[in-house]
């Protein structure tokens, strides 16, 4: 009986330290810029949804998170493949950095992808949406919407509107 319970202890044991390791990764709270190398923040953070490759050899990775998507995570790594700073990016302060003109790479470089369940094409318009849902400053849920040019993918407008889709259409908070 005592091996059976300590079976179950260091299965315990293992859980934890996995649980522990999975939520120390979420947002790169255990990575140290200046410290932490590219191979430390795949590690930490898993495999990016996107990279770009910068000319100067540094590197900027994308890492859309949360509950239904609610938050993304930027990594940007220097040239010598330490992390130079990472910036969750689904905030008003980054969302004013997209205005029209831009293209759609110049978008994904400031917000992430955007969820593929909040894509869509508008034919009689020639509008692609780009939405991202995130957590207001209200502890609720909207979405940031991006409206390009079908054809061109330039930037036509940006703008915001409440998530509806909780019981009764009533906004859900970020806890949900």
């Amino acid at each position: 009986m005592d091996s059976h319970f300590s079976v179950r202890l260091r299965a315990l044991a293992v859980f934890t330290a996995l649980f522990v390791s999975a939520c120390a990764g979420y947002d790169g709270g255990n990575l140290k810029a200046g410290v932490s190398t590219l191979p430390e923040v795949v590690a930490s953070m898993g495999s990016p949804a996107m990279v770009w490759k910068n000319a100067d050899g540094s590197e900027q990775l994308a890492y859309p998170r949360g509950p239904a998507g609610t938050q993304t995570f930027m990594a940007y790594v220097g040239p010598d493949g330490k992390l130079q700073r990472l910036e969750e990016v689904l905030n008003t302060e980054h969302f004013a950095l997209v205005r029209a003109g831009m293209n759609k790479d110049e978008v994904l470089r400031v917000l992430g992808p955007s969820g593929s369940q909040w894509t869509e094409f508008y034919s009689r318009s020639n509008t692609l949406a780009w939405s991202w849902l995130f957590c207001n400053s209200w502890n609720s849920q909207e979405f940031f919407d991006v409206m390009f040019d079908g054809s061109t993918g330039i930037v036509r407008s940006t703008g915001q509107h409440p998530n509806l889709s909780g019981p009764g259409g009533v906004q859900p908070s970020c806890g949900q």
